[in-house]
Formats: structure tokens, C-alpha cells, sequence
């Protein structure tokens, strides 16, 4: 069995994810050896309706290791690819730290972590 797409949002642009998380999940992510996808900026991609996005949104399983889960939704459906909660798992890296964010990106399978689509302001 494969293990499931994993986006990786590097939020360039917005710089809301504190550096020390993004870089902490991006060595994790490349020592783990997994296959994985790395975007500079989701906000950015959306406004510019980026086509990509609709790829992504129709992998079944995938996991996006972003900020909070209301505005990825809201990213994707903006630029015209809505996320379905059957297919996707959200990590949130605003509120978990490296550690927490890889093992739900690596450790669980999709739907079974918890707090990956936790709404917390």
C-alpha cells in the first residue's frame, strides 16, 4: 500500500507559520524519504486561481501540512478546486510543532489523527 500525497505549504509569502515549524517538518519530510509535494505559498496560488490546486484536490488521502484547516478549505474553494473531508487531512502548523506536525503528516493514517482539522482561532 502507498502512503498518502502529502502537500507542503512553505507559506512564503504570508509568513504566518513560525520558521522554526516549517523548516523542523521540511527536514523531517525529506529525511523520512517519503514522496512529497512543496508549494511556496497556498495563499498565493490561490489568488492567482493556480490549476495545481485542483490536481491536488482531487488526490484521494492527501494531507497538507499548511496553517488552519478553515482557510485551506477556503483557499482551494476560492480558486475554484473545493477539498472534500472524505479526501483530505489538514495540518495544522500554526498551533503543532515539527514533531507533532510530521507525525501526523508520516505516523496516522488520513482521518485518524487528532487535531489535524481542530478550528482553534
Amino acid at each position: 500500500m502507498s502512503s498518502p500525497p502529502i502537500l507542503y505549504c512553505r507559506c512564503a509569502y504570508a509568513k504566518v507559520v513560525p520558521k522554526e515549524v516549517k523548516d523542523g517538518v521540511l527536514e523531517q519530510l525529506v529525511e523520512s524519504g517519503v514522496a512529497f509535494e512543496s508549494v511556496a505559498d497556498l495563499c498565493n496560488m490561490s489568488a492567482k486561481r493556480d490549476p495545481t490546486l485542483a490536481c491536488y484536490a482531487q488526490q484521494p488521502g492527501l494531507k497538507i501540512a499548511a496553517c488552519y484547516p478553515r482557510a485551506v478549505k477556503w483557499l482551494f474553494a476560492a480558486a475554484g478546486s473545493p477539498l472534500t473531508e472524505e479526501n483530505v487531512e489538514i495540518v495544522n502548523m500554526r498551533t503543532l510543532n515539527a514533531d507533532e506536525s510530521c507525525a501526523q503528516l508520516l505516523g496516522e493514517p488520513s482521518g485518524e489523527a487528532d487535531n489535524t482539522t481542530q478550528e482553534t482561532e
